[in-house]
């Protein structure tokens, strides 16, 4: 869990962010003064990831705070009652990651989509595209500050190259004078391979006329800067835009196909594309394994320590399952605790040894519950294996008949059928 410094004077809105933010998990420590902030910065043992901080304390009412949690290299956030022309300076001038107004009445929410917006950062990859050495720095400084990852190209060429090594890439910001290759066309050729709802495109460019930046909509960007007038807050207000919708619409396909509560697979998607799979190993001649999993006894886990205790249960059993297997697998909850796993070109003289290696790791890995308190669990698998001329409806059924047998033999316990026909 992340741990966020507050530094709130207010004794009521210090309460706020406190409980705002552990709604969100974050661990939170809140301070009131300057003083109290450098007691408890200096232990060593102190650790944070990121900071809001009031810019008038009662022992500091000139942004001194700013300059004292710099000294820890952590993302800082501004939380304000007052921001003039010269004091707004001030803060961009720090290097600080925003600032927010008190009198908004969404500001502690604001601040939170803030702070989550960070964690995702990290996770996210920006491509900077730009001949100028010295604007290139200035943008990648500017994304650094929100933790983005950051790659750079000095050329379109240059970064069409890169996009290619790192499919993952969620932002493309781009010059429009290029060598080889001008952004224009790096846009275009990006576009051949990654629609608008998976990579965002934002062009830049010096000559910032209305008719570059109608073209660069047009070729297929989602947005344009012009160098000379953008203010940061203005970069950063399109940059988020851009990575909020390509995440929202991430988020509404995965509601479609995904568990709320793991993250795994729904029971619904299993079949839609286990069904693809499957056919494919029976004409690619592959194996395939199927095996059905059940936790033992999951019922008292919530009668002894409360639903949310279950759900935490459920959430670490995915994350362990999901660590376990291969990106080429199939892996879903099928409802309640019952887990399936759709395992691609396991020889059949491995498959049981696979599935007892998974067994023995839900078996050892202690279960976090909340409240500092760990629980262990056990599980029992039904396997079926073979690439036979059935479907993959009998094939769940087979396996699901060796979980029965795996419950009723005495739980923890794999039990396997070989399906071929």
């Amino acid at each position: 869990m992340k741990r966020i410094l507050v530094v709130e004077d207010s004794k009521s809105v210090g309460m706020l962010l406190c409980e705002k933010f552990q709604e969100a998990h974050f661990e939170v420590v809140w301070v009131q003064s300057l003083a109290e902030t450098e007691t408890l910065l200096s232990n060593p043992s102190e650790d944070f990831w990121c900071s809001i901080l009031d810019l008038r304390l009662p022992d500091a009412a000139n942004g001194e705070i700013i300059d004292l949690v710099m000294t820890i290299n952590i993302p800082i956030i501004v939380f304000t009652s007052n921001l003039s022309k010269n004091v707004r300076e001030m803060v961009w001038s720090k290097n600080v990651v925003d600032y927010v107004l008190k009198d908004n009445p969404n500001a502690p929410d604001y601040l939170v989509t803030m702070v989550q917006r960070l964690e995702r950062n990290q996770q996210s990859k920006v491509l900077v595209a730009e001949d100028s050495g010295f604007f290139r720095k200035v943008i990648v400084n500017l994304l650094k500050t929100h933790l983005f990852q950051v790659l750079t190209a000095a050329s379109g060429r240059e970064a069409l190259d890169i996009a290619k090594q790192h499919p993952d890439i969620k932002l493309i910001i781009t010059d429009y004078n290029m060598p080889e290759m001008n952004g224009l066309q790096l846009t275009q050729a990006i576009r051949t391979t990654h629609k608008r709802e998976d990579l965002a495109i934002i062009g830049i460019s010096s000559q910032g006329d209305q008719i570059m930046a109608a073209n660069f909509i047009k070729y297929g960007a989602n947005d344009f800067i012009i160098k000379q007038t953008f203010l940061t807050e203005e970069f950063y207000c399109r940059v988020n835009q851009c990575l909020d919708l390509i995440y929202n619409i991430q988020a509404i396909k995965d509601a479609a196909i995904k568990d709320y509560l793991t993250g795994l697979y729904n029971r619904r998607y299993f079949f839609e594309f286990g069904n693809k799979l499957f056919a494919g190993t029976i004409r690619s001649k592959f194996t395939l394994a199927c095996g059905m999993l059940d936790l033992d006894f999951f019922k008292k886990v919530n009668d002894t320590y409360g639903h949310d205790a279950g759900d935490r249960t459920l959430k670490q059993l995915g994350r362990i399952l999901s660590e376990r297997m291969r990106e080429t697998d199939l892996l879903a909850r099928m409802g309640g605790e019952e887990f399936c796993i759709l395992a691609v070109a396991v020889s059949p003289a491995k498959v049981e040894k696979l599935f007892e290696e998974i067994r023995q790791l839900i078996e050892k890995t202690p279960i976090e519950i909340g409240g500092g308190k760990t629980i262990n669990i056990t599980a029992s698998i039904g396997v079926a294996t073979g690439g036979g001329a059935y479907s993959l409806d009998e094939m769940v059924k087979f396996a699901d008949e060796q979980l029965y047998a795996a419950k009723h033999n005495g739980r923890n316990q794999v039990k396997t059928h070989c399906c071929d026909i």
